[in-house]
């Protein structure tokens, strides 16, 4: 992908440290301390422009959100869209809110163990050729450095578009025996998700009548826990109704704080 980005860009970029990091790594570690609090750390990979993390900000301030590029120009139209989010509640600048640019490829370097409680991967690239595979952000070997890193609060939340890659991603979680939960083969197939924050390709995919496919993985053992609680639970409310005849409306697995 080749981006050609305005002149002057990278001071664009160095004159906004409170809202862009170029060096992940002095952060490793210390990402708390960045934002001067303790809330959970929710991180998209590979943001694009950056619609969905600047809104997520917006939407949730009691959560910290890194979105993560390794262009420039990607980072200064996201800083752009983020700033006009936070001028709508009367902020200079997101205060939850970090842009960060970086190649995926090293994530490891970016966080400690434990450091994120969530994952967001948004319309990544599919890489269709099977040459290409271990390229994919849904392969086995990043899928182990996202388990490494996520805390015991810690899921994984999947958007795509492309029918291939969801198989892929599938194959890939059962490879690594994780549970997976909210399955969806057409997001929006019964309206427009208004409680799920859309990025740009989704937006375009939706009006175009394509489906949109989602997952959530559970991994923290906190969170692992919890579902499997409501599972017990569910499955005794069902077995009771079925003693006492009684017709009981289904219910709802649990859901994390934010969606996405």
């Amino acid at each position: 992908m080749r981006l050609r980005g305005r002149k002057g860009i990278r001071e664009s970029l160095e004159a906004q440290p409170e809202l862009v990091v170029l060096e992940a790594e002095t952060h490793k570690g210390r990402w708390h301390t960045f934002f001067g609090n303790d809330k959970p750390i929710h991180v998209e990979l590979g943001m694009g422009k950056g619609r969905f993390i600047s809104q997520m900000s917006g939407r949730y301030p009691d959560i910290n959100f890194i979105g993560v590029d390794m262009y420039d120009e990607l980072i200064r139209r996201a800083s752009e869209k983020a700033r006009a989010v936070w001028e709508e509640r009367g902020e200079d600048r997101p205060p939850n809110l970090a842009l960060l640019r970086a190649n995926i490829e090293g994530i490891e370097a970016m966080f400690e163990p434990g450091e994120i409680e969530r994952i967001y991967l948004n319309f990544s690239d599919p890489w269709p050729k099977s040459k290409h595979a271990r390229r994919r952000l849904t392969h086995p070997r990043f899928l182990a450095k996202y388990c490494e890193l996520l805390n015991e609060h810690g899921e994984i939340h999947f958007k795509t578009d492309s029918t291939s890659l969801f198989e892929f991603s599938l194959n890939s979680f059962a490879e690594m025996a994780l549970q997976l939960r909210n399955i969806s083969l057409d997001l929006h197939k019964d309206g427009l998700r208004e409680d799920l924050v859309l990025t740009e390709y989704e937006s375009k995919f939706v009006e175009k009548g394509q489906n949109i496919y989602r997952l959530e993985a559970v991994i923290g053992e906190a969170t692992l826990r919890r579902y499997r609680e409501w599972i017990q639970a569910a499955h005794a409310d069902h077995h009771q109704a079925e003693t006492s005849s009684a017709v009981n409306e289904p219910i709802a697995p649990p859901t994390a704080t934010s969606e996405g």
